[in-house]
């Protein structure tokens, strides 16, 4: 059976909503960033990267959201969380969930993880200053660009979907103005009424 380790607050939920809307037998384990459980040895095991989300399978286990979420759709595909009868379709999914694994989060990431990049306090005080900016511009680009609705891809729901409403759960914390991008937040308001959704927050949240 699969088992999902995951955090409160993180990316993790995605794949956990996706899981819901697959339909699959799935456990999780949670792991907690303030007892510091990402570096002890038992979870470096599974995933040395010291971050969540890792998902264990029969075949083995998966890190990273773009590929456990592909994995979820091509693992449960009477859920039809992905067009795969479609290359380039399928592609430009691909492409929406890079993105926002290798640049919004990232960009995110520089309010509370500058430590990654840099060890001068006022180059991390920079980065955390820019947040506001360099997150704004990705959410610009989603909102002018990427997301079609009423779904990420369109009519269809897709994986997609559950990345972009996670995400967009730290926009404000971001110190980026929700007004700015009513699309999007007319996406997250669509998600967040959506039952596996509220079953996989209710759980992460328990």
């Amino acid at each position: 059976m699969i088992k999902l380790y995951y955090a409160a607050h993180t990316c993790s939920l995605a794949s956990h909503i996706a899981l819901e809307d697959a339909g699959a037998e799935y456990s999780t384990v949670r792991i907690s960033f303030a007892a510091e459980e990402q570096r002890k040895p038992e979870y470096l095991a599974i995933n040395p990267k010291a971050r969540v989300p890792a998902l264990v399978t029969d075949n083995g286990i998966l890190t990273e959201t773009p590929a456990m979420l592909v994995f979820i759709a091509q693992s449960f595909p009477q859920a039809r969380l992905a067009p795969f009868e479609d290359p380039f379709f399928f592609a430009e999914m691909q492409a929406f969930n890079s993105y926002l694994c290798s640049t919004l989060h990232v960009a995110h990431a520089h309010r509370m993880r500058g430590t990654r990049w840099a060890d001068d306090a006022s180059a991390i005080a920079a980065m955390q200053r820019k947040v506001p900016d360099s997150v704004a511009a990705c959410y610009r680009l989603i909102e002018d660009r990427m997301l079609r609705g009423p779904w990420v891809m369109g009519e269809s729901y897709t994986v997609c979907d559950p990345y972009l409403f996670t995400i967009a759960q730290w926009l404000e914390g971001d110190g980026v103005d929700p007004a700015k991008f009513p699309k999007v937040i007319a996406h997250r308001q669509r998600m967040s009424e959506r039952a596996a959704v509220k079953k996989a927050i209710a759980e992460e949240l328990a």
